[in-house]
């Protein structure tokens, strides 16, 4: 077994464990430091539930290596707010039925996280571009816009507890997905 040595912020809180490097991120996330928020679907990186934030940007954790996050830092979905005290976009997403099972939630959450915080006043039509790139299969994707719109014209961008990281690549220019034209 290939094991290294790392460490890694994950919601502000510093971590240091041995990883395989053969691991994921999602794994590592999931069974060695037990952020379960993050979900596991296709494992193929196409679905976006594994969505999280690696220095402010979003990252399919299932396509990301354990050991590709040493020095980084990390956000999850635990890092948003607590089922006490919802941050704008979480309580945007309950207030406008942006989720049904809930199970592609977190990944949704990451992603429009980063987005308003690149773009706090964004179209619809950006919107739908940046939504696209994770899928759900019980919305029909018109709550998650309705909740995103909701969060942006409330100004949850500046709730978000962290700033956008400079130099850092868009979230937008993603993939069209049926369903969410309105």
């Amino acid at each position: 077994m290939d094991i290294h040595e790392i460490r890694l912020t994950v919601n502000g809180t510093k971590h240091e464990l041995a990883v395989e490097s053969r691991r994921t991120l999602a794994d590592v996330l999931r069974h060695d430091l037990r952020y379960t928020g993050t979900h596991l679907g296709c494992e193929h990186g196409i679905c976006g539930a594994c969505t999280v934030l690696v220095d402010g940007m979003p990252a399919r954790s299932c396509l990301m290596f354990g050991v590709q996050a040493d020095g980084r830092s990390v956000e999850t979905v635990e890092g948003l707010g607590s089922p006490d005290d919802l941050n704008p976009l979480q309580r945007a997403f309950t207030d406008h039925h942006g989720l049904q099972c809930g199970f592609c939630t977190p990944g949704f959450l990451m992603l429009v996280t980063a987005f308003l915080r690149e773009n706090p006043a964004p179209t619809d039509e950006e919107i739908r571009e940046v939504i696209s790139s994770n899928l759900c299969r019980c919305t029909g994707y018109q709550g998650i816009l309705r909740a995103v719109r909701a969060a942006a014209d409330s100004g949850a961008a500046s709730d978000s507890g962290a700033t956008s990281v400079s130099g850092a690549t868009s979230v937008s220019g993603t993939a069209s997905v049926s369903g969410i034209d309105g």
